[in-house]
C-alpha cells in the first residue's frame, strides 16, 4: 500500500473514532477540512520519523483527537484569527511590523504591570512583543526561564495564567502579536514528567534519554560540543534519585526530551496547543537545532529535527492556524536557512546578520557582511526574518568560513580577534563587553554586553567625551538602521531603544554571577524611561532618532513585502542593500567607518531608469551622475517612486 493511500485510510478510520461532541456542523466542517488538507503531509511525516512503530496508526488517532481538543478548547475570538490570519498569510511582512522582546520582571515587574506599559509600546509602535520564558522554573538557577517546570504556570513572582490570558487580551485589542517561547527540547529536572522518571516510572523515563552507566553517553560524547563549558563539562548529568545518566545538553538542570518515543511528540503537541490557545500568535523555538539524537553525529541539525518541525507545524495548520513559529537555529548558516520555509518556520532569527553587524563595526570592514548576505539572505517569499542587534543571549560569531577564507579571512583567527575586541582585551577597542562560556580548552568565548556598551557608549560617558560619545550614538543607530532595512521583522531588545548600558548588579547575586549574560539582561524602570526620554543625554538623542527612522519605515510598503538585494558597493567601509516592490526602488546605504566615505553613484541604477531619488531621512536629493558622500556613520535611505512620496 503506498503512503498516500495509507494515510487516506488511516485518516478515515480515524474521522469515524472521533468523538466529535461539542462541535457545532460550521466548527466540524472547519476542523474536518483542515484535517483533510494537513493529515496526509502529518502523516507522512510521523512514518517517516517513526518507521518501526508498529502502533503508529493508534499514535496518529490519539494525536488527532488531542488535535481537536485543542481546537475545542479555542475560543471564538481566536479561532476568527485563525480565519483572518489564513486569509493574510502574509500577516508579518508589513513594513508596520516592528517587535520588542524583553523579560517581564525586567521591563514590567509583572503581568499585570506589563499591561500598564501597553501605551509605552504603543508610543515606539510595536505590534509583536516577544516575552522570554514566564513559565514556572526551579528556585534559584533556571537559565534565565528556559528550565521550564510547568508549561501550563506562570512564575508565581509574575502573576498567573489568568493574568497572562488577560494580557495576551489587551495586547491583541491594541494590534500588539504576542509571541511566547516554546521551550520544546528539554524540562526542568523538577518538570512532573522528570520527577515521574526520578521516581522509577518507566512510562516517563522513555521521556528522556536515561542510561545506567555511562557506555552508551561515552559513545554519544565523542561526537558532541560542549554548550556551556565553564558551568560544567559534558553532556549528561548523574542524577542520585533516578540513579542514571540523564542527557543534558545545556545545563545539568535541563533534561533533553526523547523524540524517539511518540508519546513525547503527542505530550508536546498538547502543551505547544496550551500557548496557543492563550492568545499568542507566534511560538518562538528554543534550541530547535537539538531536538533529535542520532549516535555518531553532533546531535544537531538532523534530518529528523526538521520532520518533527514540519510535524508540529501540521498540528498547529489543523488546530490553531493564526500561530507562526520563529526559529532560533544559532548554527552554521547554511543551516540556519534550512529551517526557514512555509511549511517548517515561517519566521527564523537572523543571527548571521547581527553577529555580523558588530563584525563590521569592530572592522569598520564590510565585506565579510556583503559577502556573506549575498549568499545567505534570500529566503521563501512566504517567510521573514526576524532581523535583531541584540537578544537576551551572548553573541557567538556563527558566520560561515568558506565565505571568509575566500576574502583572505581565517575564520579562527578572526573569532579571537572579536572575543578580544568586544571584552576589552584589544587596545583601542571602544567596547565594554564580557567573556561568556570560555572553553579551558580552546581559549574560545562568546560576548556579552548590552547593545550601547558594545558600541562605545559606556566608555564613552565614563571618559566624559563628547566626540566619542556622539560616534557611539551614531554606531547604535547605524546597527538599528540596517536592521528597520534589510526587509523582515526587525525586533528591539528591551532597552536597546534607550541606549542602556551594562548592569553589572547580577555579579553580586549568587543565582547569577555565574552566568554573564545577566549582564546585559538590565531593569527598565519608570525613572530609566524617563530620564532617557527627555533633556538632552545621549539616551534622548537615540529614542529620538530611533523614533524617527521607525516612522518613514511605517510610511513605505517597499520596507515591508519588497524583495531584496544585497549590492557590491566597491567600498569596503560600505554596506549597500537595495530594495525592490513593483516599480518602487530603495537604496539603502551604510557607512561602517569613522571617515567620510565616497561611492561611485552608479550604484543608485539600483533604483530604475531615471537612478535618482531622495534621501527619505533627510530630504536630500541624489542622482547616478554625481559622486556619492556618505559622513561617518551615516545613513541614507535613497526611494524612487515611493508611495507616500
Amino acid at each position: 500500500m503506498n503512503v498516500g493511500k495509507e494515510s487516506s485510510v488511516t485518516l478515515q478510520r480515524i474521522v469515524n473514532n472521533l468523538d466529535w461532541q461539542g462541535l457545532n456542523p460550521s466548527q466540524r466542517r472547519t476542523f474536518e477540512q483542515r484535517l483533510n488538507a494537513h493529515f496526509p503531509r502529518l502523516f507522512g511525516l510521523l512514518l517517516d520519523i517513526y518507521p518501526s512503530r508498529y502502533d503508529l496508526h493508534f499514535h496518529c488517532e490519539d494525536l488527532v483527537q488531542r488535535l481537536l481538543r485543542g481546537f475545542l478548547q479555542r475560543n471564538n475570538r481566536l479561532k476568527a484569527l485563525d480565519k483572518q490570519r489564513l486569509k493574510d498569510p502574509h500577516w508579518y511582512k508589513s513594513q508596520d511590523r516592528v517587535g520588542m522582546s524583553c523579560y517581564v520582571d525586567l521591563f514590567a515587574g509583572d503581568l499585570q504591570r506589563l499591561k500598564a506599559r501597553i501605551p509605552y509600546l504603543q508610543a515606539w509602535g510595536i505590534n509583536y512583543l516577544h516575552l522570554m520564558p514566564l513559565y514556572a522554573v526551579p528556585e534559584g538557577d533556571s537559565d534565565g526561564g528556559y528550565a521550564v517546570s510547568d508549561y501550563r504556570r506562570v512564575n508565581p513572582a509574575l502573576g498567573d495564567i489568568d493574568d497572562l490570558r488577560a494580557l495576551a487580551k489587551a495586547l491583541e485589542d491594541a494590534g500588539i502579536s504576542l509571541v511566547l517561547d516554546f521551550v520544546f527540547n528539554h524540562t526542568a529536572d523538577n518538570h512532573p514528567w522528570a520527577l515521574a522518571a526520578q521516581q522509577g516510572d518507566p512510562v516517563y523515563q522513555d521521556y528522556y534519554y536515561l542510561f545506567d552507566d555511562k557506555t552508551v553517553p561515552d559513545q554519544y560524547e565523542h561526537h558532541l560540543r560542549e554548550i556551556f563549558p565553564q558551568v560544567r563539562r559534558g553532556n549528561f548529568t548523574w542524577n542520585d534519585a533516578a540513579q542514571k545518566w540523564v542527557w543534558t545538553t545545556f545545563n545539568s538542570f535541563q533534561w533533553d526530551l526523547n523524540y524517539t518515543n511518540p508519546e513525547v511528540f503527542k505530550a508536546i503537541t498538547e502543551e505547544m496547543l496550551f500557548l496557543a490557545n492563550i492568545g499568542c500568535e507566534g511560538l518562538r523555538l528554543d534550541a530547535l537545532a537539538f531536538i533529535w539524537k542520532e549516535m555518531g553525529t553532533d546531535c544537531e541539525n538532523q534530518p529528523n529535527a526538521h520532520k518533527l518541525i514540519q510535524a508540529f507545524n501540521c498540528c498547529l495548520q489543523i488546530a490553531a492556524p493564526a500561530v507562526v513559529f520563529k526559529s532560533e537555529a544559532i548554527v552554521h548558516p547554511d543551516e540556519v536557512v534550512k529551517y526557514i520555509d512555509a511549511e517548517e518556520c515561517q519566521l527564523s532569527y537572523n543571527p548571521l546578520l547581527m553577529a555580523l553587524l558588530w563584525n563590521s563595526l569592530a572592522t569598520r570592514k564590510t565585506r565579510l557582511l556583503t559577502a556573506s548576505m549575498q549568499k545567505s539572505f534570500a529566503i521563501s517569499p512566504d517567510c521573514a526574518w526576524v532581523n535583531y542587534v541584540r537578544c537576551h543571549d551572548d553573541i557567538g560569531w556563527t558566520f560561515d568560513d568558506d565565505v571568509a577564507a575566500s576574502l583572505g579571512i581565517n575564520g579562527t583567527d578572526h573569532r579571537h580577534f572579536l572575543n578580544q575586541f568586544y571584552t576589552g582585551r584589544f587596545e583601542g577597542s571602544f567596547a565594554t563587553g564580557v567573556a561568556f562560556a570560555d572553553n579551558p580548552q580552546t581559549g574560545d568565548c562568546r560576548v556579552c554586553g548590552s547593545m550601547a556598551s558594545l558600541a562605545g557608549l559606556e566608555q564613552a560617558i565614563e571618559k566624559d567625551d563628547p566626540a566619542l560619545i556622539e560616534l557611539a550614538v551614531k554606531r547604535i543607530l547605524l546597527l538599528h538602521a540596517v536592521t528597520f532595512a534589510i526587509g523582515g521583522i526587525p525586533v528591539l531588545y528591551s532597552g536597546d531603544e534607550l541606549g542602556l548600558l551594562n548592569d553589572y548588579s547580577y555579579q553580586s547575586d549568587p543565582d547569577k554571577r555565574h552566568d554573564d549574560r545577566w549582564v546585559h539582561r538590565v531593569a527598565l524602570t519608570d525613572d530609566i524611561i524617563d530620564a532617557s526620554l527627555h533633556g538632552t543625554n545621549p539616551h534622548h538623542g537615540i529614542v529620538d532618532s530611533l523614533q524617527h527612522m521607525l516612522s518613514v519605515r511605517r510610511r513605505h510598503a517597499i520596507f515591508g513585502e519588497g524583495a531584496t538585494d544585497i549590492l557590491t558597493p566597491y567600498n569596503d567601509h560600505v554596506f549597500a542593500v537595495a530594495r525592490h516592490l513593483n516599480n518602487q526602488h530603495l537604496v539603502a546605504l551604510f557607512n561602517f567607518s569613522e571617515q567620510t566615505q565616497s561611492l561611485d553613484g552608479r550604484i543608485l541604477e539600483a533604483l530604475g531608469p531615471k537612478a535618482a531619488g531622495d534621501d527619505l531621512l533627510t530630504g536630500k536629493h541624489y542622482q547616478a551622475s554625481d559622486a556619492l558622500s556618505i559622513p561617518p556613520y551615516g545613513v541614507v535611505w535613497i526611494g524612487a517612486n515611493l508611495d507616500g512620496n
